[in-house]
């Protein structure tokens, strides 16, 4: 499925987010490898069969294998990590947050592509996953890579837009 395709499944009720993914995919603020990483993480993480299908097509042509297999690994571990670092950080008892989490994470730092693009693409999925902990720490080393704050912006609102594609889409269905 093309992007185009997706854009097509987007109903007539969500015409702001046609909209907001029409502007997205004009928008080449964030460099190549960049921008189609976090489409496909985030389209991952998003969860829709056409939202990946449409974004799996589109970093086939724009990413290299090892780009494509980062952006899918930070999908797939942010989502336990998620999962785990929102408990810890919600549970009322904080002995949690003392124990070692026991969560393998090396990808991290053998992803395959540059730190930075990693850590995007991480605070993107987190930030769809709703989880401050994970968004708070990906944030922190972005900003020490000296990652502007408009380009953590630029990412997540790209995340809420990839989102809102996919809950429109099963909305329509």
């Amino acid at each position: 499925m093309s992007v185009d395709e997706l854009k097509d499944l987007i109903p007539d009720f969500a015409k702001d987010v046609r909209l907001n993914f029409s502007s997205m995919m004009s928008d080449e603020t964030l460099a190549a490898q960049t921008r189609y990483g976090l489409f496909l993480a985030c389209a991952v993480a998003a969860r829709n069969e056409h939202v990946v299908s449409a974004f799996e097509t589109l970093a086939v042509e724009k990413l290299t294998p090892a780009a494509r297999a980062a952006a899918k690994a930070a999908a797939s571990l942010m989502a336990m990590n998620n999962i785990y670092y929102r408990f810890v950080h919600l549970v009322s008892n904080k002995e949690y947050g003392t124990m070692p989490a026991r969560l393998r994470m090396n990808v991290i730092a053998n992803s395959g592509v540059d730190r930075a693009d990693f850590e995007l693409w991480s605070l993107a999925v987190s930030a769809i996953n709703g989880c401050g902990s994970c968004i708070d720490a990906h944030e922190k080393v972005l900003l020490e890579a000296g990652i502007a704050s408009n380009t953590i912006q630029i990412a997540v609102r790209f995340a809420a837009i990839i989102q809102s594609v996919s809950v429109a889409i099963e909305a329509g269905a």
